[in-house]
């Protein structure tokens, strides 16, 4: 993965570059001091920092990230297109796509990186790790922001599949409108009074049977979580969602039942490189469609 830059603050006023990384950083003074022992810690020319190296303030470091223990998810990430700008993945539940918290090596990002045999890639947006489906990733790092682009300007078309509760007085399709915010270090995000609202969706029922609905979700905007609480507050939470309606107990690591019935079915947009017009589909089934008691069990 790629290294962390680390920046010395400009305020701070340390004897040595250790000093600072040991009351600053979580890792503990035994594993920083090894880390600058066996050369781990770079400046920005890639000479090793020695341990009595005096502070200067604004000097840049570069150092890996010592991986954390990890359940390995028992999934693959299936591969749906590559070119040379281009690597369109189909991830599956429970694998997140980049890099983030306890979650390193067991990323959709890593993965693809190590059997794709490309260093430079990186994702263009992000799905939910609990949320399977089609992820974008660019080849060329100076090729991303063109990708990315059309995310934030909204020029790709997407569609999800959804299992949730049927309910026959829900009148759909709709779409719906509302306000969200996602509060660091709280897990669900809510909705809350105020305009404009930052979050749209168009919700559809496309079939129902033995109390279930399939429903195809089309977001037009990116807020955290937005399907998962729009869906939340018609009233038909999406099957396996342990944040909606009621935030559940975390669930023991290695534990891959019962996974969020959502899924990235398709994104189709014109590449912003090429002109090419693309659509993907996701082959994957959600279980709790194609047989509930093998979901439930």
């Amino acid at each position: 993965m790629d290294p962390v830059r680390l920046r010395l603050p400009a305020d701070d006023t340390w004897a040595t570059v250790r000093d600072h990384l040991v009351a600053r950083l979580a890792a503990g003074a035994g594993v920083i001091d090894r880390m600058l022992d066996t050369g781990l810690i770079v400046d920005a020319a890639g000479c090793p920092v020695s341990r009595d190296m005096a502070y200067a303030p604004g000097m840049f470091l570069w150092f890996h990230r010592e991986l954390p223990d990890e359940e390995q998810v028992p999934f693959s990430v299936d591969v749906l297109y590559r070119d040379e700008h281009l690597v369109v993945a189909d991830k599956p539940h429970f694998l997140a796509t980049t890099p983030r918290g306890s979650h390193v090596a067991e990323t959709t990002l890593a993965r693809l990186r190590r059997e794709l045999g490309i260093p430079t890639l990186s994702a263009a947006h992000r799905l939910d790790r609990l949320t399977a489906g089609l992820v974008l990733l660019t080849v060329r790092p100076e090729e991303r922001g063109a990708y990315q682009s059309l995310f934030r300007d909204r020029q790709v078309a997407k569609e999800y599949e959804a299992v949730a509760p049927y309910d026959p007085a829900l009148a759909l399709p709709c779409t719906v409108r509302s306000r969200i915010v996602k509060e660091r270090g709280v897990m669900a995000a809510r909705e809350v009074e105020g305009e404009p609202p930052n979050a749209v969706s168009r919700v559809e029922l496309l079939e129902h049977r033995n109390g279930l609905g399939q429903y195809r979700l089309m977001p037009m905007t990116g807020q955290t979580h937005q399907l998962r609480v729009h869906m939340s507050s018609l009233g038909v939470p999406i099957l396996g969602d342990p944040l909606y309606p009621v935030v559940t107990g975390p669930v023991a690591a290695g534990d891959f039942r019962r996974p969020l019935q959502l899924l990235a079915r398709m994104l189709e947009f014109t590449d912003p490189i090429t002109g090419r017009e693309h659509r993907f589909v996701s082959p994957r089934v959600l279980r709790a469609w194609s047989s509930y008691d093998e979901w439930a069990a």
